[in-house]
């Protein structure tokens, strides 16, 4: 059956731990310069409606360092819906590559290209959510996870706008039975019906959600302190307003890493506004981890290609190739 990245929630707890699981290994491997061509000869379609830095080039390299091949398709020379219909678009790229990978403005266009795709498709980001970026994120946390505690005992705090990595964020940590903290001006918070979603989760796993408009309060447990820019494309007309809603006092700076655990990490799915969300004296300092997690989206990807991509492949016996080889050098040798 044919199974798209599009939501964490589409996926049990046991399910999105062995794409983690198997990140890991391949990361040990890639490391030690051993990184299998699991993908050798697949391609991946990489639809992008906006420039990207982390998603482009980790599943660019990726998809390179396992064996197979990556097309970019930058913004400007593919109009999803535009120049032909979502649907043909989505049967034709099928019809060539093995997977899609799409990071799109509106998340109906994710969904649309799924609904007629014939090879996966994998959510890059959308308005609405960020799939890959916390399955990394989680990843990261596990590595930098504090002695003695398990997954199910951390905290995460989220300071910042209810951004599509938040709301992302909130429902995998909710799903895997952590504790998620959303600290922000009551204006910006995670919209009920995404929090309803988190309550869900909570219910089966064991994990917590807590919205609060106190920093102090909402990064006092934190293991994993977490920010993100305050504002997103489309809403740069509210900047001025957004900057007085947020600073000072949600900017992820000493004062308020100190009134964390002296074990908080700091995380930013970056780019960052530097200064504006949080301080160069905390991504640059000894408690940051937003190098580690960048890195981490390389790996991850190649989880991801390999999880979805590997099983569906045709893996043809030496025989096979051969049988195959000899009647087309047969014929281009009648061509002489």
């Amino acid at each position: 059956m044919l199974k798209h990245f599009i939501l964490t929630q589409d996926f049990s707890k046991e399910e999105l731990l062995g794409i983690i699981e198997l990140a890991k290994l391949l990361k040990t491997a890639d490391k030690e310069g051993a990184c299998p061509r699991l993908l050798q000869g697949a391609s991946l379609g990489m639809l992008f409606e906006e420039p990207s830095t982390r998603t482009r080039i980790s599943f660019e390299v990726a998809m390179t360092k396992l064996g197979g091949h990556a097309l970019y398709l930058k913004p400007g020379e593919i109009h999803l819906g535009v120049r032909e219909s979502l649907a043909d678009t989505s049967r034709v790229i099928s019809r060539m590559v093995d997977v899609i990978e799409a990071r799109t403005l509106k998340h109906e266009t994710v969904v649309g290209l799924a609904k007629d795709a014939t090879v996966p498709i994998i959510n890059g980001l959308t308005d609405y959510n960020h799939p890959t970026q916390v399955l990394c994120d989680v990843m990261t946390m596990m590595e930098h996870c504090p002695k003695g505690k398990k997954l199910e005992d951390l905290h995460v705090s989220f300071v910042g706008d209810a951004t599509n990595v938040c709301s992302s964020l909130m429902w995998i940590c909710t799903h895997l039975g952590m504790h998620f903290t959303h600290v922000s001006p009551t204006a910006y918070q995670v919209k009920e019906e995404w929090q309803a979603i988190a309550r869900e989760n909570c219910k089966t796993s064991g994990g917590t959600l807590t919205v609060t408009d106190d920093p102090a309060a909402g990064v006092k447990d934190a293991d994993f302190i977490y920010t993100d820019l305050w504002w997103w494309v489309g809403q740069e007309d509210e900047i001025p307003d957004r900057r007085a809603a947020f600073m000072p006092k949600f900017q992820v700076n000493k004062e308020l890493l100190a009134k964390a655990p002296p074990h908080a990490k700091v995380m930013h799915c970056l780019p960052a506004s530097r200064n504006v969300e949080a301080t160069d004296e905390v991504l640059d300092g000894p408690q940051s981890i937003i190098f580690d997690q960048a890195e981490n989206r390389l790996h991850m990807e190649k989880g991801i290609l390999v999880w979805f991509v590997y099983p569906r492949l045709k893996k043809p016996s030496a025989e096979l190739v051969a049988h195959h080889k000899g009647k087309i050098e047969d014929f281009l040798s009648t061509r002489g």
